[in-house]
């Protein structure tokens, strides 16, 4: 378990509106949510208290399982008073028992809570760790609470004792597979898959050998990668492919690395997703990195294009720009579009896909002349960045690690015009994260640093239930 980050969370801890001095002895009143939806308490003298199954505003018994100098860790035991916004989880298998699944961590709370913290922490990170306030706080952007996880990596083990098998996410804070039977997060199709993908594992002649099953949902088709440390009999074969007529999914295998997927038999309707907004649709391998909530991808792609304020006449990047998520939707709006990545074989797909949804557009709507690059974003130069060329807008939409680089880049070359060579900066970036703390740290050094101001942000509840915050920030130039 990585350290909690003690500034923050005592910066949260501090703003209750009362500590646990008046309280019997060993009870605690929490203030909020960490990162790990963990309650958040002080002790009467000080101490921090993170606290699993605990919302904010309730007061608590706690048993301590770990002691540190400046924090403790704990699980609720009772609740003495419970919060107006805790709810009945909706899933069998979510809470704090033996066994639960680990999945989830917030289901005991209501989802417009849920949310309102997750703002919270976005507004925390970017004042605590950057000293950046947002002039502006976005409407969060919301979808279905169920049924929304279209991408999920489910382990697989069969447990030769009890002879049987076991599909689904980790236990909480443990290395065993939960002994999951629905999971009302997956499409409801898939959900009443996993009892049947557990017997049919069971009956396969490889069942040792088969570690993980990765789902990928398309509009129009489910596909599943079983990944195998052995090759397959031809009757392991013949019983995928009933389960695929039964169930109507497609089978993909997986022998080794991402690379080696392939379809168990070729020929049958692509994997893909459309984007109707614009009249894109996206192929894709199930492999390939996507947005696990395609509710949520649509809205989001059509907020971050109307940010963004793209002209016909305008040239825009998209960093980070996968298998064009964000670059296609902008080439039907600007007049030149860059799309970089970094790695090739996305690179390879997204101009696969232009050229597909090119060909698709009706007469007098073609895209924008666009272009595509690999390169690696994390070792980006103020010499690279001038090279690329002026761009009037950027869409930075980058992976955990955040932008570093590239937000340093613009930063030297704001405070050493000299190396700038008649390159000028963008008006307008719009960037989407997926952890709040890079994004944070990328705001700093865009405001203090780069001349820009940070005229808007919020959060996007991409994976609701869990503790995952998705945000969206826009940077303008002072």
């Amino acid at each position: 378990m990585s350290e909690p980050d003690i500034s923050l969370s005592q910066a949260h801890a501090a703003e209750a509106s009362h500590y646990s001095a008046d309280l019997p002895e060993g009870w605690l009143r929490v203030g909020s949510l960490d990162m790990e939806a963990q309650g958040i308490a002080r002790r009467p003298d000080g101490k921090v208290v993170f606290i699993e199954g605990a919302l904010p505003f309730e007061v608590v018994s706690v048993q301590v399982s770990r002691k540190k100098s400046s924090f403790e860790h704990g699980t609720v035991t009772e609740i003495h008073h419970e919060s107006s916004q805790r709810v009945r989880p909706g899933c069998p298998h979510f809470g704090l028992h033996t066994g639960s699944c680990g999945g989830c961590k917030m289901q005991h709370l209501e989802v417009s809570a849920q949310v309102a913290i997750k703002q919270r922490v976005l507004e925390d990170n970017l004042w605590h760790l950057s000293k950046v306030k947002s002039e502006t706080m976005l409407r969060p952007i919301e979808g279905p609470a169920w049924g929304y996880r279209y991408r999920a990596r489910l382990s697989v083990r069969y447990v030769i004792k009890k002879g049987e098998v076991l599909i689904g996410f980790h236990e909480r804070k443990s290395r065993y597979i939960a002994d999951m039977k629905v999971c009302p997060v997956l499409p409801p199709h898939v959900s009443r898959m996993l009892l049947p993908l557990r017997k049919l594992i069971g009956q396969m002649d490889a069942r040792e050998t088969l570690p993980q099953l990765e789902l990928a949902c398309g509009d129009d088709v489910t596909a599943l990668v079983l990944r195998h440390l052995e090759v397959l009999s031809e009757g392991d074969k013949a019983l995928l492919r009933a389960f695929a007529v039964a169930q109507n999914v497609q089978w993909w295998l997986q022998p080794k690395g991402p690379d080696t997927v392939q379809l168990l038999d070729e020929g049958g309707p692509q994997l893909r997703y459309g984007l109707p907004d614009f009249g894109i649709t996206m192929p894709f391998r199930p492999t390939d990195f996507t947005q696990v909530n395609p509710f949520i991808n649509r809205v989001l792609v059509a907020r971050a294009l109307r940010l963004l304020q793209v002209k016909k006449t305008e040239r825009v990047i998209d960093w980070f720009c996968g298998l064009g998520n964000f670059t296609l939707p902008l080439a039907t709006q600007a007049a030149q579009v860059l799309g970089i990545e970094g790695a090739e074989t996305l690179v390879a797909r997204s101009l696969d896909n232009y050229d597909r949804n090119q060909a698709l557009r009706p007469e007098g709507q073609a895209l924008a002349p666009t272009r595509f690059v690999a390169r690696n974003l994390f070792d980006m130069t103020p010499e690279m960045l001038v090279a690329d060329g002026s761009a009037d807008k950027w869409l930075v939409d980058p992976p955990r690690e955040g932008a570093f680089a590239l937000s340093k880049a613009l930063a030297e070359l704001n405070e050493n015009q000299d190396l700038r060579q008649g390159w000028t900066p963008p008006q307008r970036i719009v960037y989407v994260s997926c952890n709040p703390a890079t994004l944070a740290r990328d705001a700093g050094i865009l405001v203090h640093r780069a001349g820009y101001r940070c005229v808007s942000a919020g959060v996007i509840n991409m994976f609701a239930h869990t503790a995952h915050v998705e945000s969206m920030a826009v940077f303008e130039l002072a």
